[in-house]
């Protein structure tokens, strides 16, 4: 996406576990701080959806914590919308099928195998539950101010036009 960018008006935020000083924070915290100033672009690798999706499933919030953030997280984009942001967000989707020869071809493939963590193994497992928070997830924060734009990434190029397309057309709009 920021192939052709200027990269000194952008930043990408791989977004990983919170850290302890995270931990002790509200959990909006770590997004608040790397939000981009005017006239500047920030992506988010992987967000705050987070709290209502792997903290969720995974168990590292209580129940009460994410059906909470749901709303949290309305009003945090509503706060970006009303100062003048554009807030796009896409949700790239795979199948089972595709995730898993991915999978296997990372592993056969000795460059790409840093991208497979046992991590991805054990979350298998855990598809179901996965797909139900992500079906709640849109529900519950598919808004008119902040839609979701949810892209078949079965197809690498495919996806990366049609993601590309999107934010093109919603920057353009």
């Amino acid at each position: 996406m920021v192939a052709e960018w200027d990269p000194r008006y952008f930043e990408v935020h791989p977004i990983g576990a919170p850290t302890k000083e995270a931990l002790d924070r509200h959990f909006l915290w770590r997004f608040w701080k790397r939000l981009p100033g005017n006239r500047e672009i920030g992506i988010f690798d992987r967000s705050w959806y987070g709290r209502v999706l792997v903290e969720r499933v995974e168990g590292f919030c209580t129940e009460a914590d994410w059906k909470r953030g749901y709303d949290e997280i309305n009003e945090f984009e509503s706060q970006q919308i009303d100062s003048g942001t554009n807030l796009i967000k896409l949700f790239l989707h795979t199948t089972q099928e595709t995730q898993e020869k991915r999978f296997a071809d990372r592993l056969d493939t000795p460059e790409k195998r840093w991208k497979i963590t046992e991590e991805d193994f054990r979350n298998r497992a855990r598809r179901d539950e996965y797909l139900a928070a992500m079906k709640d997830m849109f529900k519950h924060t598919d808004t008119r101010w902040a839609p979701w734009k949810v892209i078949d990434g079965n197809n690498k190029k495919a996806a990366r036009i049609a993601a590309l397309t999107y934010v093109a057309d919603q920057l353009d709009a």
